[in-house]
């Protein structure tokens, strides 16, 4: 369950006792041998958002996406076939490997509508589901069937309007590894909130740094400072930060906080732009007029605590999706792609319901480019960050009690490396025709040597 109203002496992170309280190190943030397990171990094993359905509005619409956090040249195909399904498959042409699906070059993510997939180099196609349907010179090639070379698909699901793959076959269904926390959000009017702006950029930082700044606004009263309200910013430099709750579940977390109330009491405590175009870094203040978006008609998941100050929720569905809601009536996602150690590329995405007018289309651009403020402010710092931790003078870092889901992302990545490891140890193991009996007598044995050898 979540947790509300930390008492005056207490924690939140006691909670959560498997979480620790000792400093967290921070090699899996620098070390590249551990990059590329995450690689294989996190981006191969788990659901990752990809897009939305609003990307796709008919048949034949497709779109790319490269994936260098699975693996370096990995791409994916996205399209909606005949049947009006989402579907996924590896950006990869049967006949000789060339990329199927690209335009004036091959690194770039492209977008469009067609009937069917032409490879360019030696004209295969493949049908929007798939199926190879035509080879040229057919006649030439040795007992070819054609039902045997159709694209390699991708596990592809979509929750809410928004499209998910999975590089693993068997693992379990979108709906269950999202959990309680989609459960409970469900219903929220993400289809009607598709006028959209995106901003993404090449960050040089780990990936996890990045998360780390915006599961904690321990940092807020120091780095935004310039950018809150007097009032606000006052009693942050006087108190600190302290959020309304923080919940975990599973692989997944978020936090919920007190701001973002729209309008401020006082107008003169925000710049002109703000008081001409009703809006500001929280978002437009006049609220869209809608179903789903009024405090009793909020779904469950969204401030839980029903606290009257609430102003945002930050939902981070591991490993790599943000998914944040605002009081005003509307919300953004933020993606984490890991392209190297020390870089990743950062995706921004806000979503607001379409304006009827002029200055409601302002407020919407204002409130985006204001976003874009913040996370450059928080991007040059973390790529500051990288470049100190990877001197490795210091490895260990102490978190405070407002960090808690800092630590539960580098406990739940390790995990899942750690898991990864170990497969790859019993597959090892089994493939050298060791029995698992053989096994413990041979770590038995060597623990009993170090231990004579100790007492010696």
């Amino acid at each position: 369950m979540p947790f509300f109203a930390k008492p005056e002496e207490g924690s939140w992170t006691e909670h959560w006792p498997e979480l620790g309280t000792a400093p967290v190190n921070y090699e899996d943030s620098i070390d590249p041998e551990h990059f590329k397990l995450e690689q294989q171990a996190i981006f191969r094993k788990t659901w990752l958002k990809v897009g939305r359905v609003e990307q796709l509005p008919k048949k034949g619409s497709y779109f790319t996406r490269e994936m260098p956090a699975a693996g370096a040249g990995t791409s994916v195909i996205i399209v909606k076939d005949k049947e009006d399904i989402v579907r996924s498959f590896y950006n990869l042409c049967r006949h000789r490997g060339n990329k199927l699906v690209w335009s004036d070059y091959p690194g770039e993510e492209v977008s469009g509508v067609c009937r069917q997939f032409t490879c360019k180099y030696h004209a295969w196609r493949y049908g929007l589901n798939g199926d190879l349907t035509f080879v040229q010179q057919e006649g030439e090639f040795f007992d070819l069937d054609k039902g045997d070379y159709g694209l390699v698909s991708v596990r592809c699901e979509v929750w809410e309007g928004f499209i998910f793959i999975n590089f693993d076959d068997d693992a379990a269904p979108l709906s269950e590894y999202l959990g309680d926390f989609a459960k409970g959000l469900e219903g929220y009017p993400f289809h009607e909130m598709t006028e959209h702006y995106s901003y993404r950029s090449e960050i040089n930082a780990n990936w996890k740094l990045f998360i780390d700044a915006f599961t904690e606004f321990y940092h807020a009263p120091i780095l935004h400072m310039k950018q809150a309200e007097k009032e606000e910013a006052e009693k942050l430099a006087q108190f600190g930060f302290e959020a309304l709750a923080y919940d975990i579940k599973g692989d997944h977390s978020m936090v919920s906080s007190w701001g973002g109330m729209s309008p401020p009491k006082d107008l003169n405590m925000v710049k002109p732009i703000e008081r001409i175009l009703h809006s500001g870094l929280f978002g437009p203040w006049d609220r869209p007029d809608i179903k789903g978006i009024l405090p009793d008609e909020l779904p469950p998941a969204i401030n839980p605590g029903r606290h009257k100050t609430w102003g945002t929720d930050s939902f981070e569905f591991f490993p790599n999706f943000t998914l944040l809601f605002w009081a005003p009536g509307w919300y953004l996602t933020y993606n984490y792609w890991p392209v190297a150690v020390d870089k990743h590329i950062f995706e921004a995405d806000l979503y607001f319901v379409p304006p009827k007018n002029l200055r409601q289309r302002l407020s919407q651009e204002l409130a985006a480019v204001t976003f874009k403020e913040y996370a450059f402010q928080d991007a040059n710092t973390l790529e500051a960050t990288q470049t100190q931790i990877g001197t490795r003078v210091v490895t260990d870092f102490p978190l405070c009690d407002q960090e808690i889901l800092l630590r539960h992302l580098h406990m739940t990545a390790h995990q899942y490396v750690d898991r990864y490891k170990a497969s790859l140890n019993a597959n090892g193991s089994a493939s050298n025709g060791n029995s698992s009996a053989e096994t413990g007598a041979v770590t038995s044995g060597e623990k009993s040597a170090e231990k004579e050898s100790a007492n010696v």
